[in-house]
């Protein structure tokens, strides 16, 4: 007998079933074009590109040049401005594409003339040649950008390559350290080295290199200065030479690839002797280092130079101090405190004392860096960051 194609297990789809994976599907869609990302973060990330993106144009611009003449004029004379520096970013060819798109745009149509003596203009709509050109355009830039992306990507796995993968394993130490960088690579460096006593022997005196540096600026000039900067130290303090000497060396070093001063490094150099705590630190020119005591009291550790990179012969004083079971250090680089919310107003250093101050030797050192940033994040909100965060918490563990 044959089967009903109404009975059940064979009913067509409803109308209801249709719409049901048309929503579906749109959802789909739309989940792997947002990533997830919910509509208000995607506003504010547009808003937030819209405004990073007018800064590099409107720097081009000659704004006293735009605010002559009458009012009515300024918003066509900025408009013309901002795009002859978007014009001038573009490679010659592409200069020449936009333009010609944009005359296309503005100017091409069809006149059709009727049997009956009529003009008919019709235009193209979206298979117009201008856009079709905008769209060619667009493919270009999109190529240079997944291309420059894929190269910038390949140079941060290797500055992860620089730059210690977990902390070091010192008895009687929790160590931590946290990096964000503004863009894909950064000029941020920090640094744990176990130093060696005899010069290359390999015996170990038990001692502990810390490390905390800043390039000036950021993105890939800097990160290429950080590499370099990595380099040297670790080929400097291979030698054995003692902290006083490792870094009048390295500011050598800095500033035959400073470009006259332009390109200079701040840093933050601590040895550290474990079984005593004892600590000999020198800052070049970097934010002093916090020491926070088991009462809660906080002194900071400012002695050194200027920054590497400077003046040749310049000269870093060291600095002593003593973790004692209970303490900690907290280094970090100017992004931290410098980092601005959508007012403009800056995290800054007394508010990074508030949120530190309260951490001691009962918090892990890892949950002080998350108490940190966090504070830092909510803080910053959905603004974007203009500077590399880093910062290395040192703490001492209470004896037992």
């Amino acid at each position: 007998m044959a089967k009903n194609p109404t009975s059940r297990g064979n009913t067509p789809p409803t109308a209801a079933a249709h719409a049901g994976r048309a929503v579906g599907r749109v959802r789909t869609f739309w989940r792997r074009v947002t990533e997830g990302i919910q509509i208000s973060d995607l506003w504010a990330q547009f808003q937030a590109e819209a405004r990073t993106s007018y800064g590099l144009y409107s720097r081009d611009v000659d704004w006293d040049e735009v605010r002559r003449g009458k009012r009515w004029q300024r918003p066509f004379r900025a408009g013309g401005a901002l795009f002859w520096a978007m014009l001038m970013k573009l490679s010659p060819a592409r200069r020449l594409l936009l333009l010609a798109a944009v005359a296309a745009l503005l100017f091409v149509s069809f006149q059709i003339e009727t049997q009956h003596g009529r003009v008919l203009i019709v235009s193209m709509g979206i298979l117009s040649p201008g856009v079709l050109l905008l769209f060619l355009l667009l493919a270009l830039e999109l190529a240079d950008r997944v291309t420059m992306k894929r190269d910038l990507e390949i140079a941060r796995e290797i500055q992860r390559w620089l730059v210690p993968e977990k902390p070091p394993e010192v008895p009687g130490y929790d160590i931590a350290f946290f990096t964000r960088p503004a863009n894909t690579v950064a000029g941020d460096y920090y640094d744990t080295i176990p130093r060696d006593a005899t010069g290359g022997s390999g015996a170990k005196d038990g001692k502990l290199l810390l490390v905390v540096a800043d390039v000036a600026g950021k993105s890939v000039p800097a990160a290429i200065l950080m590499a370099t900067f990595q380099a040297s130290l670790r080929a400097i303090e291979a030698t054995g030479i003692s902290l006083a000497e490792i870094v009048p060396t390295l500011n050598h070093y800095v500033c035959e690839n400073s470009q006259n001063g332009s390109r200079f490094i701040t840093a933050f150099f601590a040895e550290l002797e474990p079984a005593s705590g004892e600590l000999l630190y020198t800052s070049a020119g970097h934010h002093p280092a916090v020491l926070r005591s088991a009462k809660g009291e906080m002194s900071e550790l400012g002695e050194g130079g200027l920054p590497l990179g400077i003046e040749l012969g310049e000269s870093f004083p060291a600095g002593h101090a003593r973790v004692a079971p209970g303490e900690v250090l907290l280094v970090y680089t100017d992004g931290m405190v410098e980092a601005v919310n959508s007012e403009g107003e800056e995290f800054g250093k007394a508010r990074m004392m508030n949120v530190f101050g309260p951490c001691d030797a009962t918090n892990s050192a890892a949950e002080i860096l998350a108490h940190i940033t966090h504070a830092l994040d909510g803080f910053v909100a959905a603004a974007p960051q203009h500077d590399d965060l880093t910062c290395m918490v040192v703490r001492r563990n209470r004896e037992k």
